[in-house]
């Protein structure tokens, strides 16, 4: 891909989470200019008068190079954007968006797949805008890590080898590490796939069920996600890399993930509603999407099922783990 030498520096970050407000910091880190668009123009305007997200990360300066800003238009200096929104948002954000991002490469930082569509983030990115250049960015990262400068690293794929190799050291900084692959259906998979079976590990914690039986359900969740991935043609490197087993790690033993909390609160006996907290648990939403793809491909994911049947209502916790309990013995390589 070709970017003008004057947008070639320049980074725009879409969404002004947690996420988005780590990665706009790490860029900036990286030397970049860099440029965060939030929908809402007081937001935009706190921030940037403020230098600090006091809703995702308070206590957290906005690094000097940042501009914080709701104007679309502003987009358009940008030969990088990264997209920061929830995955079931991003058709909608792209769609809006489109129009000001001229030839930039985007950079999908939603971990999950549409649902209706049982389509991954580069799917819909596809479908909205044909004609862009599209990686996804996925890894084992908290954004408080991240925005503190603490040592992180994570995986970007593009199809095009070299463009990921590319965006990886437009981005990487001194304690921010991006590896690069061109496998970005084995890094989606990795991304969507772990917050499922993050929730998974959560009830199992809830209940009370034993560390034994957690690391047990870890690794035969992971076992379940290498099938997946090799019936949708990724790789199985990618899936040991940081995107798969790194990510799953971290995700699935850590209450600061969202949905290893989520899976918490399912596990003490919270409906799915109350577990939420009114946070955004994106495996609740991804559960069935993923149950979807697994059927279609004739591949056995009794984890993430369980955990899909909860979320909707399905069925209750104790039976889930009665279930699963009650599956025939395997070969573990089965």
């Amino acid at each position: 891909m070709s970017v003008e030498n004057g947008r070639a520096n320049r980074v725009a970050v879409v969404g002004g989470g947690s996420w988005g407000t780590a990665l706009a910091n790490a860029a900036a880190c990286a030397g970049r200019e860099v440029t965060i668009w939030l929908r809402d123009p007081a937001s935009a305007d706190r921030l940037q008068k403020t230098r600090d997200n006091t809703r995702y990360l308070p206590g957290i300066p906005l690094h000097d190079q940042v501009r914080a800003t709701s104007d679309e238009v502003s987009l358009a200096g940008a030969g990088t954007v990264l997209v920061v929104t929830p995955a079931q948002t991003l058709r909608e954000v792209l769609g809006q968006l489109g129009p000001h991002l001229g030839g930039a490469a985007l950079v999908l930082c939603a971990k999950g797949i549409e649902r209706g569509t049982d389509s991954f983030m580069s799917g819909v990115a596809a479908a909205v805008l044909p004609a862009a250049t599209v990686a996804v960015l996925s890894g084992p990262s908290f954004a408080t890590d991240v925005a503190r400068g603490l040592p992180t690293a994570v995986t970007l794929a593009c199809a095009d080898g070299a463009e990921a190799a590319r965006l990886a050291g437009l981005i990487s900084g001194p304690a921010f590490r991006l590896y690069h692959t061109d496998d970005v259906r084995g890094v989606e998979i990795g991304g969507a796939g772990k917050n499922v079976l993050a929730i998974a590990s959560g009830i199992v914690a809830g209940r009370g069920l034993g560390e034994s039986a957690r690391a047990a359900l870890i690794a035969r969740a992971f076992a379940e996600l290498m099938r997946f991935s090799k019936a949708y043609g990724g790789r199985p490197e990618t899936l040991m890399g940081l995107s798969g087993l790194g990510d799953l790690v971290l995700t699935a033993s850590s209450p600061q993930s969202r949905n290893f909390g989520f899976g918490d609160r399912l596990g003490r006996g919270a409906s799915p509603e109350k577990a939420s907290g009114g946070k955004l648990a994106e495996g609740a939403f991804t559960a069935a999407a993923l149950i979807d793809l697994a059927r279609a491909k004739g591949v056995e994911m009794p984890v993430a099922e369980a955990v899909a049947d909860v979320v909707s209502g399905a069925s209750d916790v104790d039976r889930v783990v009665a279930r699963l309990l009650a599956r025939p013995l395997k070969g573990e390589t089965e």
